[in-house]
């Protein structure tokens, strides 16, 4: 997931959780409902973490069960999605982290695609260590401070660095032009998706052992493995428009839906509802927490999130 990044298979009533499986590119095909005029149909664009997940599963939930809609998600990486979209492949994307390229390309000039406004929730990438660390070791905090514990977050895959575990190699990050500009003596290594990082994370802390990670807020992790973020150099806009010279933190980044633009034209109630959805980190939390942690289907999260926020959802479907 991500500022620039990427960023994270489903069918028409289930959507699942990656475990490092390859995303189709939308572009070679399409979903069978996607485009479809006059129909009462809605495909919506699935990216491979589990809080995406999450704003899909409300919305299909909400979309099949209040609107009478017949929803299909498609799993698609973050740029291959904005192809998509821009083709009437899929319909909607609930949570785009910034790509200033594909906006730029489809929304300011082909205008293939339209903004469906603020999802509500504020994203944030950063370098992440575990707070037992932080508390033993507070100066590991100070990015100029890392390399005196390179030793000690060295793996068996980082070739005798220190290791920066990254997700999947889907997400476009920043982080090996950040080690090599900032001199730092370790090695991005990706763990090859966010269920695979989630377990090395998880494993790393049962064993109490030191870790430095890329991660991203909002995500229900942080309520089972307290990780404290290590002070990058000061965001600047600008800072990181050359991806080889970036040196510097990732931004804040209030996340933002897109729609085909003709699905936003003809396509009445449920484009209008796409546009409406709209709600906090903790709600994105508490449904992600229980696809991820508790092991209920998206669906069944979905449809308790909905019994228990009804004064949230009904202002989207007014």
């Amino acid at each position: 997931m991500r500022v620039r990044t990427t960023a994270v298979v489903a069918g028409a009533a289930s959507l699942l959780l990656l475990t490092g499986c390859g995303a189709a590119d939308m572009t070679q095909q399409a979903s069978p409902f996607a485009n479809a005029q006059g129909a009462k149909t809605v495909t919506l664009s699935v990216q491979s973490w589990v809080g995406a997940q999450a704003n899909v599963a409300v919305a299909q939930y909400l979309l099949e069960h209040e609107l009478g809609y017949r929803v299909d998600t498609v799993q698609v990486d973050e740029v291959p999605a904005w192809d998509a979209l821009s083709q009437g492949r899929v319909d909607a994307i609930m949570e785009d982290w910034g790509h200033p390229e594909q906006e730029q390309r489809y929304v300011k000039d082909k205008k293939t695609i339209v903004n469906g406004g603020g999802l509500g929730v504020t994203g944030h990438i950063g370098w992440y260590v575990p707070t037992y660390f932080a508390k033993a070791h507070p100066d590991v905090t100070d990015w100029k401070n890392l390399n005196k514990y390179a030793a000690q977050m060295r793996t068996a895959e980082s070739g005798g660095k220190g290791q920066l575990m990254d997700g999947s190699p889907s997400y476009v990050t920043n982080d090996k032009a950040l080690v090599n500009n900032l001199k730092l003596d370790y090695q991005v290594v990706f763990a090859g998706s966010e269920a695979a990082q989630i377990t090395q994370i998880k494993q790393f802390a049962k064993e109490k052992k030191p870790f430095l990670t890329y991660w991203y807020s909002p995500q229900w992790l942080f309520k089972k493995v307290p990780m404290t973020e290590v002070k990058l150099p000061a965001y600047k806009e600008g800072c990181d428009a050359d991806p080889e010279n970036v040196a510097c933190a990732y931004p804040h980044t209030p996340l933002q839906k897109y729609l085909n633009a003709d699905f936003a034209r003809s396509s009445g109630k449920a484009a209008a509802f796409l546009k409406k959805f709209k709600w906090t980190t903790e709600d994105q939390n508490e449904v992600s927490l229980m696809i991820a942690e508790q092991k209920l289907t998206p669906e069944q999260a979905a449809k308790k999130w909905v019994a228990g926020h009804a004064s949230t959802w009904q202002a989207w479907i007014a």
